[in-house]
């Protein structure tokens, strides 16, 4: 009996001599603890502090596990979104659709400080939005109002902004990007992680909200509420644009977010995200963070139906393209940023 109080007390006092050597969680050795380097491997000395920063108009999407795929049935055949497990990292994304507004900051800060660079000539046929696709994407169409005002008019200001191909959305991602780390620096702080178009699947888990396998970001299986009232901004039924409150576009956030905070994941413009498309590509793709890369292929996948399609393409599954120099009145976007460290996104 004596021999194994003893064998107990040495034990403890093992654990105690370890717990003090090993600091907490960490072990002491971790950022050198006698003063100097001394020829010790301690890690370079002085670095900066690091605070992951919210974006302005960003929300937090936590890290998680779900079944990316269709979650009704296949009307149209497709046969290229069958159901798989994939978990997705934390990020940040933008709680709505870019606005005509925050395009124009990017237009203007092109047209006052890049023309030298870039020319006059590139940024209006590369980068102004074509406000003529108003006219040219509907035959026989009165799209004269909407291809005069719609960008320009400050009655549309807190409107998504179309007419961007997916080469512009990439490059207002770059711009967004250096501007803010141009300020960050500017006043002492480190740049944060890059602005981006957000890839297929996370889009897909930011608009299920948490709600896995949800046919619609707010849940199954309707597209009004108990009011009569419609969901979001898309064509309710043949020849039916209006009974969701808009003939066209809508403002952002003009409907209720998901879970996450995130507004008009369906509905309203249909989003570039940052894949190729492939038919093929979900079962080719890995089951962690999956984005599927072709700089040879001219399609990139577009998500969330919008405001002239019928409700099967708002589904969180429905998965779309279109080619990536379009502009289309009908394609908008919304940035995301990689989250650095572990995130429940509980905490912001």
């Amino acid at each position: 009996m004596n021999k194994i109080l003893n064998f107990r007390g040495l034990f403890i006092l093992s654990l105690l001599v370890i717990s003090a050597m090993m600091g907490g969680c960490g072990l002491l050795g971790l950022g050198g603890a006698g003063g100097g380097d001394q020829g010790e491997l301690v890690g370079v000395p002085n670095r900066e502090g690091w605070v992951m920063a919210l974006p302005y108009g960003m929300v937090p999407v936590p890290a998680g596990t779900f079944h990316m795929g269709q979650a009704d049935e296949d009307p149209a055949a497709t046969q290229i979104n069958f159901n798989k497990q994939v978990t997705i990292g934390s990020f940040y994304m933008d709680d709505t659709e870019i606005t005509n507004n925050e395009y124009r900051q990017f237009v203007d800060h092109l047209l006052e400080d890049s023309v030298s660079v870039l020319g006059e000539d590139l940024i209006f046929e590369e980068y102004y939005p074509d406000t003529t696709v108003w006219v040219k994407d509907f035959a026989h169409h009165m799209g004269d109002p909407l291809q005069d005002y719609y960008y320009w008019h400050p009655g549309y200001d807190q409107y998504p902004v179309v007419g961007v191909s997916w080469d512009a959305a990439q490059y207002f991602s770059e711009w967004r990007t250096r501007y803010w780390a141009d300020y960050r620096i500017s006043v002492g702080e480190v740049p944060m992680p890059a602005f981006r178009l957000p890839n297929e699947a996370e889009w897909e888990y930011a608009a299920r909200g948490g709600r896995d396998m949800a046919k619609y970001p707010w849940g199954n299986p309707y597209i009004r509420n108990s009011k009569g009232c419609m969901l979001a901004n898309f064509k309710p039924g043949r020849g039916n644009f209006y009974d969701d409150g808009f003939s066209y576009t809508s403002p952002v956030a003009s409907y209720f977010p998901n879970d996450y905070g995130l507004f008009d994941m369906a509905g309203n413009v249909s989003e570039w995200c940052e894949d190729a498309f492939n038919p093929a590509s979900v079962p080719v793709v890995w089951d962690l963070n999956p984005t599927y890369y072709d700089d040879n292929e001219m399609r990139k996948v577009i998500r969330g139906g919008s405001w002239k399609d019928v409700a099967y393409y708002l589904e969180t599954g429905t998965r779309s393209y279109e080619f990536k120099d379009s502009t289309r009145a009908y394609i908008g976007f919304r940035n995301a940023m990689t989250h650095l460290g572990r995130s429940s996104g509980n905490e912001f």
